[in-house]
C-alpha cells in the first residue's frame, strides 16, 4: 500500500518542526525594528540640526548608539530570515541552496560588522 500513490511517496517526509522558531524570530525582529526605528526617527526629530557634528556629539552617548547598534543586528537578521525562506522555498538544487544560503549568511554578517564599525567610528569620534 502506498507504492507510487501520491500518500505513498509523501509518506515520512513530514515537518521538520524548525517554522514556529523561524516565524517567532522573523516577528520578534521586526518588532525590535520597530520599537527602535520609532526611537530614531523621534531622536532625529528633537535634535537641532543633523549635521555631522550634531550626530557624532549624539553618537557619543551610550542609550542612543547602543540602540543604533542594536538596530543594525536587528534589521540584518531580520533580512537575512526573511530571505533565508525565500531560498529555501524557491531554489530546488540543494547545492545551490546551500550555496546562496552561505552567500546569504556571509552578506548579513559584513553588513552587521561595517554597520557596527560606523558607529563604533562615530560614537569614539573616529575621523571622518
Amino acid at each position: 500500500m502506498g507504492n507510487g500513490t501520491s500518500i505513498g511517496k509523501v509518506r515520512g517526509l513530514g515537518s521538520a518542526h524548525q517554522g514556529p522558531h523561524h516565524w517567532l524570530l522573523q516577528r520578534f525582529t521586526a518588532i525590535g525594528n520597530l520599537v527602535l526605528m520609532l526611537f530614531l526617527l523621534a531622536s532625529f526629530i528633537f535634535l537641532p540640526d543633523l549635521s555631522y557634528t550634531t550626530l557624532r556629539e549624539w553618537f557619543a552617548r551610550p542609550l542612543p548608539a547602543t540602540a543604533v547598534a542594536l538596530l543594525v543586528v536587528s534589521v540584518f537578521w531580520h533580512a537575512r530570515l526573511g530571505l533565508q525562506v525565500m531560498l529555501e522555498d524557491y531554489v530546488d538544487n540543494s547545492g545551490n541552496r546551500f550555496a546562496l544560503i552561505a552567500l546569504l549568511n556571509l552578506a548579513a554578517v559584513a553588513g552587521i560588522g561595517i554597520g557596527l564599525f560606523s558607529i563604533a567610528s562615530m560614537a569614539f569620534g573616529g575621523a571622518a
